[in-house]
């Protein structure tokens, strides 16, 4: 790539993204400079990047340096990022080196972009399955598990790219084909320092040529009405307007691209539900707008499977569900996943990350038969449950593993319910990430009853 080639770049991060970016940028012709707080990181990557010099800890860059690409999480107040800052060195991440890197091919690969607090991984995935059902090579990548760097060096054409609102923040001229909004709810205040702010960084996706927002949240509303995107389209669980994808006599139609048109049967949707119908409506938009044919977009989400720790069924025993929904890491996750059960024990906390559950537990209050608390913020959503829910009982664990959950969930459940874990919260204080979280929840549910799925 001609703009990289000779440059000095120091890449902050030597996780999975961190050895990507080296990777493309030692490619492109770059001199390379990795840092990481772990030098045992480090010391990982050294066999895997020949001509890569590795330096831990870095708290300002190197006066050779010209450009730095951070991994998604580092905050904008790392010592590192302030002092590049401060030394007039742009500071962007993985997924904006991927759509300048684009930008020098003669023909450059569409992106379709995903944000929104919840359902990003599920909407990509329908994404990527409706885009192959119409022919088409393309692949999910980004905040799913595939840097987009190593997506684009790949050669597909179509890239279905899951943004999280860190990836967003340090991806400032990123213009998407078409992007969607799929919803907000307090996420990340950590990192971001407001709402308005996070929000801020999520409306990044609707600057492309084609913005697409959910329609019934009004503030994502009006984050759409106030895009710079010459093309406007909503989507909306209810009957759709002009301009709109939406749902009626149960199938989901299409009023924004041509005239009216049933793209697919709402029992065609997995998982079901609200989030799930949301999600489809938006990958459906996307695909739309990329021309994909009705028939491929029914076929794609007739092929489509969730993907694991989403809302999993995982056993029943004596008449009792559990279901691994792990990766329902925030209090607005966590109740589009509550509002799949008439009757809920429902197994939550770890890491709430500034986020509120008063509004999750005073709406769902009435389907909860208990309520199991685990990990570092158990004590945050017992004083919820304890204001809004008084009636409901409460096991608060201290030091408590999964398996002592569970074991505490079977005692309140009667036949008829649904042991749910949907934490409302990240897992980092009790597990290395959800999916360990959620494996550990499936492991303790089929030990305890000894049934699981077959």
């Amino acid at each position: 790539m001609g703009f990289l080639a000779g440059r000095h770049v120091l890449v902050a991060g030597a996780g999975v993204t961190g050895r990507s970016a080296a990777e493309a940028l030692l490619a492109a012709g770059a001199s390379v400079l990795v840092t990481d707080g772990s030098a045992d990181r480090l010391e990982a990557l050294e066999p895997l990047l020949p001509g890569v010099a590795l330096v831990p800890g870095l708290v300002a860059p190197p006066p050779e340096v010209e450009l730095v690409v951070t991994s998604p999480g580092w905050r904008p107040d790392s010592p590192l990022l302030l002092a590049a800052e401060a030394a007039g060195v742009e500071v962007v991440g993985e997924v904006e080196l991927a759509w300048r890197m684009g930008l020098e091919l003669a023909d450059p690969p569409a992106w379709l972009a995903v944000t929104g607090t919840n359902g990003k991984t599920t909407t990509v995935g329908m994404l990527e399955s409706v885009l192959r059902a119409a022919g088409i090579d393309a692949v999910a990548c980004g905040n799913v598990g595939l840097p987009v760097v190593d997506a684009l060096l790949a050669g597909h054409r179509v890239l279905a790219v899951e943004l999280s609102s860190f990836q967003l923040h340090w991806s400032p001229s990123v213009r998407p084909a078409a992007g969607v909004l799929l919803n907000l709810a307090e996420d990340h205040l950590d990192w971001h320092g407001s709402f308005e702010a996070y929000g801020a960084a999520k409306a990044r996706v609707l600057t492309g040529e084609i913005a697409v927002a959910g329609a019934d949240d009004p503030y994502v509303a009006g984050l759409l009405t106030g895009s710079t995107a010459p093309v406007h389209v909503g989507f909306t669980l209810g009957a759709p307007e002009e301009g709109q994808l939406g749902v009626l006599d149960g199938d989901l139609v299409d009023r924004a691209f041509g005239p009216d048109t049933v793209l697919a049967s709402v029992a065609d949707v997995r998982p079901g539900g609200p989030s799930g119908i949301a999600d489809a409506l938006a990958a459906a938009a996307l695909a739309r707008a990329h021309g994909v044919s009705p028939e491929a977009v029914r076929q794609g989400l007739r092929d489509f499977r969730p993907g694991a720790h989403r809302a999993e069924f995982v056993a029943e025993a004596d008449g009792v569900r559990y279901v691994n929904d792990s990766k329902a890491t925030n209090p607005h996750a966590a109740g589009a996943s509550l509002r799949s059960y008439d009757s809920v024990v429902w197994v939550a906390g770890g890491l709430l990350k500034g986020a509120s559950v008063d509004d999750l537990v005073r709406a769902e209050a009435h389907r909860l038969r208990g309520a199991v608390l685990i990990g570092a913020d158990r004590e945050v959503i017992a004083t919820a449950l304890a204001r809004y829910a008084p009636a409901v009982p409460v096991a608060v664990l201290d030091d408590a593993t999964m398996s002592d959950a569970v074991r505490a969930a079977r005692s309140m459940a009667r036949a008829g319910d649904a042991v749910v874990l949907a934490p409302a919260a990240a897992s980092m204080d009790m597990f290395s990430d959800y999916a360990h979280r959620g494996k550990a929840f499936a492991e303790a549910v089929v030990a305890l009853t000894g049934q699981t799925r077959a």
